[in-house]
């Protein structure tokens, strides 16, 4: 089994929708088994919040059905539980290193850094483009299948 998380600062936008999206790939797919997928912010300012409502909108106005989400803090034992690490930004990147300790197995890395165009996804809940977010994460999603499945082999 593939043990996915995605990070962002508050765990209320972009991972969430990762989560939701990620989710929803594999089950199209056939993978749900494979994986495990979660999400975290390093933020504990929005803990036990759903999903941002205009990030609910966008998912819902593109047909991917919304989990059942509480935002959490990422935790330093969330470094072995997983397998893949992504973050939605260059800060979480950096803040999920200083929360796991260091990463000394290489598991944290941006979620567009698999792309031909490694950037970060920018923050909706700041910039209120949430076409754009989510246009970048399935990019990212679609792509850390594959990255995913290439790494395991």
């Amino acid at each position: 089994m593939y043990r996915i998380m995605f990070v962002c600062l508050g765990n209320i936008c972009r991972s969430a929708m990762a989560e939701c999206i990620m989710t929803d790939i594999v089950k199209r797919r056939g993978l749900d088994s494979a994986f495990y997928i979660d999400s975290a912010g390093t933020s504990s300012e929005e803990d036990g919040n759903g999903i941002y409502p205009a990030a609910a909108r966008k998912l819902k106005e593109m047909g991917v059905p919304l989990l059942s989400h509480r935002a959490k803090q990422l935790t330093r034992d969330d470094y072995d539980k997983f397998d893949f690490i992504f973050c939605m930004e260059q800060r979480n990147v950096d803040s999920a290193k200083r929360i796991f300790g260091g990463d000394k197995d290489g598991k944290v890395m941006r979620l567009l850094d698999i792309t031909d165009n490694p950037r970060n996804i920018a923050d909706p809940w700041w910039t209120g483009d949430f076409d754009r977010a989510y246009a970048d994460i399935v990019e990212g999603c679609e792509l850390a299948l594959d990255y995913v499945s290439r790494s395991a082999q």
